[in-house]
């Protein structure tokens, strides 16, 4: 599940003048994890409002297809890192959480309930804080978030009805999954007459397709839509061997050396003091958005080398500093 790594408990335990203490569970730090009030705070915001609303919407689905009944779903129990332009959401508070082997549609819509009141009186508390308007409308935002969860939650748990000649749709869905970062591992097709009924059980879908198959290939872990950018570029770098002739040319071995030859000298190459403001395969994400950026200005591919050199000067010398230290 998309949460912060427990590394160790402090029991309950009574000071030398009688005083109870509770326990406290301690987390691994999240690099490069960013706090909304940092977030919505900024004038110039680190990535779209609208991946912030996506984020929140998909860390609840996770949660939920898990049967984790979170129970105080806000801004404030989340932390957001960047993900190839877009946000992914962490849950970092569980205090009021349930495990159970499956929700309900009751506690799933009470739970949704619960976040969109936390979420809108957050968004006002913050605008008074700031004195201006963090974002249009509070409601809106929070009702959007539900809007949001509500249709992720159909397209990976909705029945589905086909003809039998129609087996194109099956894969349809499975692909439109995938490209949400999601696997399913296993489906249910019943024939009921001429029709064939689909059923997707929830305990079969993962997230994160992308994202294990760019670790199995490469040993990297990034996030989902990183994995995907990343994946992306070693394909073209495949294209590119095969047409060239350069064997070899299997997923491994294509892996390996757009490892060895692209990704690891384009990250190594980065000035050591500017590391710290962005996790790698987020650079590299930039950088290959520089490059189409620079490439569509010029009328031709400008190259990697160029790009990355551009980016270094005009965007990430500038950036904000994201890793923020353990205070």
């Amino acid at each position: 599940m998309p949460v912060v790594e427990p590394i160790g408990i402090v029991a309950e335990r009574t000071t030398a003048d009688g005083e109870e203490l509770d326990a406290i569970l301690i987390t691994r730090q999240l690099e490069f994890a960013l706090p909304y009030r940092l977030i919505l705070g900024r004038r110039m915001l680190p990535a779209p409002e609208a991946t912030i609303r996506s984020a929140l919407a998909e860390l609840l689905v996770r949660l939920h297809l898990a049967g984790f009944f979170w129970g105080d779903c806000s801004l404030s129990n989340a932390l957001f890192r960047r993900d190839a332009g877009a946000l992914s959401a962490y849950l970092v508070d569980a205090e009021t959480g349930e495990l159970h082997d499956r929700l309900s549609d009751g506690q799933r819509l009470h739970d949704i309930d619960i976040a969109e009141e936390n979420l809108s009186g957050e968004l006002y508390d913050l605008s008074a804080e700031l004195e201006r308007d963090v974002v249009d409308d509070p409601w809106e935002f929070a009702e959007d978030v539900r809007k949001r969860y509500e249709q992720l939650w159909a397209e990976l748990t909705e029945e589905q009805v086909f003809a039998p000649g129609e087996g194109q749709k099956l894969e349809e869905r499975l692909r439109r999954l995938n490209e949400l970062g999601f696997d399913v591992e296993e489906v249910e097709l019943v024939r009921e007459g001429d029709q064939v009924r689909l059923k997707l059980h929830s305990k079969v879908v993962e997230p994160g397709h992308h994202r294990r198959r760019l670790l199995r290939l490469t040993g990297l872990d990034a996030q989902e839509n990183q994995a995907r950018v990343l994946l992306n570029d070693l394909t073209r770098y495949k294209t590119y061997l095969e047409r060239t002739g350069d064997a070899p040319v299997s997923d491994a071995a294509a892996a390996g050396r757009w490892l060895s030859e692209i990704f690891e000298p384009t990250i190594a190459s980065i000035p050591r003091e500017l590391r710290g403001k962005r996790a790698a395969a987020e650079i590299f994400h930039e950088i290959l958005e520089h490059r189409w950026f620079l490439s569509e200005q010029a009328g031709k591919d400008v190259g990697l080398e160029q790009a990355k050199k551009s980016y270094i000067e005009q965007v990430l010398r500038t950036a904000p500093d994201e890793k923020l230290p353990l205070v």
